[in-house]
């Protein structure tokens, strides 16, 4: 499986072959990614036959499509049985992938489908950029129905915490950057808050944003919602998005699901437009995607505008994310519970 051989290491999966081939496979998986080892015309029948079924460290066990054609989810099956998640949006003038960097997740929001399954493992760097491969490849061979036929934009907001994976997400950006050739600035961290994971990703080299899920603007709030708050709480959560902003100068992004009843209530927007205020961040609120083992419900669209109008009240930078692919289980892990629970779904092997 080359995609979890680190690029200097290619060479030594064909030991026999010539040093100029391990570039030639360099290529293909990093700079023009194919589906199929059979499309690498340029590399011996040899070396695409042994990568046959061993080009991707997973298989598509289920591929869906929505909003016609604009939105495509893959549930990926690693050979350990692992699932991972990772969505395709197209929009107007940006092709953007959700992709995931943990099997499952320990922190629990009470929300959130991924966390509800618990945390199984984290993704290795490999199987983080070979999202990102799949993804350029397919848009290059079949295409989304709106949007560039070319990855725009990259989000760590699939399945998992991105920073408690901090090293080898550190290692698959260093490849997307470096490797794959794509802007930092395209790309986006996703993080509930810990703290040390910012701290250290404001240390790095690359300058990629930082989008940090409050979903709550007050600690006891925030404690029921996001239960990692107890150990690293808003304050320091507040004080790390600040150092990153000053060591980067890249404008934090607030992420804010909207529960109905819960924290769409113009209390909760008066406390976040002071910490929007403060780190100069700009907010984006989603309505939830519903998730079959949770009680917790979308903002009804009334209380969407009144809370998204007080913000703007403030003169907060707000948007309102819609709701892509709900009618697939677009949301992270949703498409691995309602798999567990509707085992009738298209499954697509490959």
């Amino acid at each position: 499986m080359p995609y979890l051989t680190p690029p200097s290491e290619l060479a030594g999966l064909f030991p026999d072959e010539e040093p100029y081939r391990a570039k030639q496979l360099y290529q293909w998986l990093y700079r023009k990614p194919a589906l199929d080892p059979s499309s690498m015309t340029d590399l011996p029948p040899s070396m695409r036959e042994a990568l046959g079924e061993h080009l991707w460290p997973f298989n598509v066990e289920v591929e869906q499509t929505a909003d016609g054609g604009s939105t495509i989810k893959w549930l990926f099956r690693a050979p350990d049985g692992a699932a991972i998640e990772a969505v395709l949006m197209g929009y107007s003038e940006r092709t953007t992938l959700c992709i995931s960097s943990q099997v499952g997740c320990a922190l629990a929001c009470s929300f959130c489908a991924t966390g509800q399954f618990g945390f199984e493992r984290h993704l290795q760097a490999g199987e983080i950029v070979a999202q990102v491969a799949y993804a350029r490849a397919y848009l290059r061979d079949v295409g989304l129905a709106v949007g560039p036929n070319h990855l725009t934009n990259i989000v760590f907001m699939g399945m998992g915490e991105p920073l408690a994976n901090f090293d080898r997400v550190r290692e698959a950006t260093r490849r997307i950057v470096e490797d794959m050739e794509m802007s930092p600035r395209r790309l986006t961290v996703s993080t509930v808050g810990l703290v040390p994971g910012m701290l250290r990703l404001a240390e790095e080299p690359w300058p990629v944003n930082l989008a940090v899920s409050l979903h709550a603007a007050d600690d006891e709030l925030r404690n029921t919602l996001v239960p990692i708050n107890r150990r690293y709480p808003l304050a320091d959560v507040e004080a790390a998005a600040a150092n990153y902003f000053e060591r980067k100068g890249r404008r934090v992004s607030i992420e804010w699901t909207l529960i109905d009843s819960v924290n769409d209530t113009i209390e909760q927007a008066t406390k976040l437009s002071r910490i929007a205020h403060r780190l100069g961040a700009h907010v984006n609120v989603i309505p939830l995607n519903a998730t079959p083992l949770s009680k917790d419900q979308p903002s009804r669209r009334s209380r969407i505008q009144a809370f998204v109008g007080h913000l703007r009240s403030f003169d907060v930078n707000v948007t309102v994310r819609d709701t892509r692919g709900s009618d697939i289980d677009a949301a992270c892990g949703q498409l691995r519970a309602s798999q567990a629970a509707l085992p009738e779904i298209r499954v697509r092997n490959s």
